[in-house]
């Protein structure tokens, strides 16, 4: 198992269960003691757990953390790929599509390659490498350039004025967390703002968000659930969940 996913694995055993023994870890791994400890002190470097003697725990002031890419392309892979057979099935030939950074959204740009004459409008470095890898002549693809995040994300006046150049069909946009007050949001204020941008540019705004975003609050907030059009989710809300979340958005899916 690579060190990423590792601490991929460490990441969600932790969230789920609030804490863990240095032990357990190792043990439902099959990895050293000594491993998990470099990797859990690589984590609390960035912030995304606590240490505490012979454990972990999670994270409670972790609304401006970000965790990168890598860790979150590990979560959750079942429902981020059903999740995006959903989301292409709004796709047709010809339309112009702002695919944003973020792991589910990367599920969904790799069913998209086949599509023809896309263009794709990106501030995704992982989704234009993606793109690049089997090149189509009738798709256009846009990197918009910025500032990169923690995620490979491109966020700043740079990203935010090319996305004001565009006339967007659609948008498809993962979040942080989903809360009924906070609504959705970033844990980077930067990219909070790209995102209300590419909003405004679009004339479709879809949120691809699994049921453990449910109740995570980033630092800013970037769209209240009365803005999406569409939500697109996985099994595991609860049925009061969904009914608010329902009560609130023009059209919720769950993913299965």
């Amino acid at each position: 198992m690579l060190a990423a996913q590792r601490k991929a694995r460490i990441l969600e055993e932790v969230g789920t269960s609030g804490a863990r023994r240095i032990s357990d870890l190792a043990a439902g791994l099959e990895v050293s003691e000594v491993t998990i400890r470099r990797d859990v002190e690589a984590l609390a470097a960035q912030g995304l757990v606590d240490k505490v003697h012979g454990g972990v725990t999670a994270n409670t002031l972790s609304s401006t953390v970000e965790p990168p890419f890598a860790a979150n392309s590990m979560k959750e892979q079942a429902a981020k790929d059903a999740m995006a057979a959903l989301a292409a099935e709004m796709v047709r030939p010809a339309m112009a599509v702002a695919l944003m950074g973020g792991s589910s959204v990367y599920a969904l740009a790799k069913r998209l390659r086949e599509v023809p004459s896309l263009t794709i409008v990106t501030n995704s470095v992982p989704i234009s490498d993606l793109f690049a890898q089997k090149p189509r002549a009738d798709q256009t693809v846009v990197l918009t350039g910025g500032v990169r995040t923690p995620t490979d994300s491109l966020v700043g006046n740079i990203a935010g004025e090319v996305f004001s150049r565009f006339n967007l069909d659609i948008v498809f946009m993962g979040t942080h967390g989903m809360d009924p007050e906070f609504g959705f949001s970033s844990p980077n204020l930067v990219e909070a703002e790209t995102n209300r941008e590419v909003i405004r540019r679009s004339a479709k705004f879809v949120v691809l968000a699994d049921h453990s975003k449910w109740g995570v609050k980033g630092f800013s907030s970037f769209a209240g659930f009365d803005t999406a059009d569409v939500v697109i989710t996985s099994q595991g809300l609860g049925s009061k969940q969904l009914q608010l979340l329902r009560s609130k958005v023009k059209e919720v899916l769950v993913a299965s």
